[in-house]
């Protein structure tokens, strides 16, 4: 198969939304152990924002095609000398978190970044749902095994991350405050399932007290705020746990190791790229979310979709923090 340009959502320059732009480039040559993918959907994360500001790195020079989640079908493959074993054959359904330069009609994915997705689910939700959901899969399974019973504080409760991490918690039998700024954001907190909420100018510590059957506190705060880790001990439960897994709010001030053995709390970091150690892994933890989805035991929010020749109206929407849920953009139109 020969294609000789695709048309792409791409950037020359850093700056604001107004520097994207959709237009024809060149078509990725299809690599070694790689699958040319045909995008259907890809989801819209901070992250793209922050590389089309220039605040992280990219490889190459412009133009730059922002995007590294999605999902859509294989037209090409070509496989490498990696030791690679896989199933994926032309045709097949795939999805990807961290493929880069998927704002795109092909991207070229290396095959074990691939991961298969059944037809219960729609390229769209896959779209939406992929990165934010494994990282919420994580946390619950790996940075704190949630028990039943136990009560766990969620920042940014209605976002991405937060709607799905409150879900997965509820199904593993926990209780859940979540942490919102606005009383739509309540409300969405409140419809995943979230048993209380409250907002960073409330004494939430004093509430997460109040919401435990003790009155101990939280037995984890799930900390994606970062500004806001001090606090956050404070609502963990003597013995207790803080996750901090992201930087929303800015840098944590240092934490006096003396505090975590006098209170006897635990503080864990948590990446995802640090669990998605193989291909297998990866695939076995795609696979246990798209069977949470597909049974709709989890309900995925997808706030816009957006034609991908939209880029800057929807990166313009994600920076305005008021999106509830996820917002994907499609190659060939709403």
């Amino acid at each position: 198969m020969y294609i000789a340009r695709v048309r792409a959502l791409v950037f020359d320059q850093f700056g604001g939304p107004e520097v994207l732009a959709w237009r024809e480039i060149a078509a990725p040559p299809l690599a070694p152990a790689s699958a040319l993918v045909r995008v259907r959907a890809a989801g819209l994360n901070f992250a793209d924002v922050y590389r089309r500001r220039g605040n992280y790195h990219l490889d190459g020079a412009a133009p730059w095609v922002p995007g590294y989640e999605g999902a859509g079908v294989i037209e090409a493959i070509q496989d490498g000398d990696r030791g690679l074993v896989t199933n994926f054959t032309i045709g097949d359904r795939v999805a990807f978190a961290d493929v880069p330069r998927a704002n795109a009609e092909l991207v070229c994915a290396p095959l074990d970044r691939l991961v298969p997705l059944p037809v219960s689910v729609s390229f769209e939700t896959a779209a939406a749902v992929l990165l934010q959901g494994l990282t919420a899969q994580y946390l619950v399974r790996d940075s704190h095994p949630l028990l039943t019973g136990e009560l766990a504080v969620v920042h940014a409760g209605a976002g991405g991350v937060g709607l799905l991490l409150t879900q997965m918690a509820k199904l593993a039998g926990a209780r859940v405050l979540s942490l919102v700024s606005s009383a739509e954001k309540a409300r969405a907190a409140i419809a995943a399932g979230a048993d209380r909420t409250a907002s960073l100018e409330q004494d939430w510590p004093a509430i997460a007290r109040e919401l435990s059957n003790d009155r101990r506190g939280a037995h984890v705060v799930y900390d994606s705020i970062g500004a806001t880790l001090a606090r956050s001990l404070d609502a963990a439960r003597i013995g207790g746990r803080v996750v901090f897994y992201g930087m929303a709010g800015g840098d944590p001030a240092p934490v006096d190791p003396r505090r975590l053995m006098d209170e006897s709390k635990s503080l864990t970091g948590g990446d995802l790229w640090n669990v998605l150690t193989s291909s297998s892994e990866r695939v076995r933890r795609a696979t246990d979310l798209f069977a949470l989805v597909g049974s709709g035991q989890l309900r995925v929010t997808i706030a816009h979709s957006l034609a991908m020749s939209r880029g800057a109206e929807a990166h313009a929407l994600l920076e305005g923090r008021g999106v509830i849920g996820k917002i994907i953009l499609l190659p060939h139109g709403e």
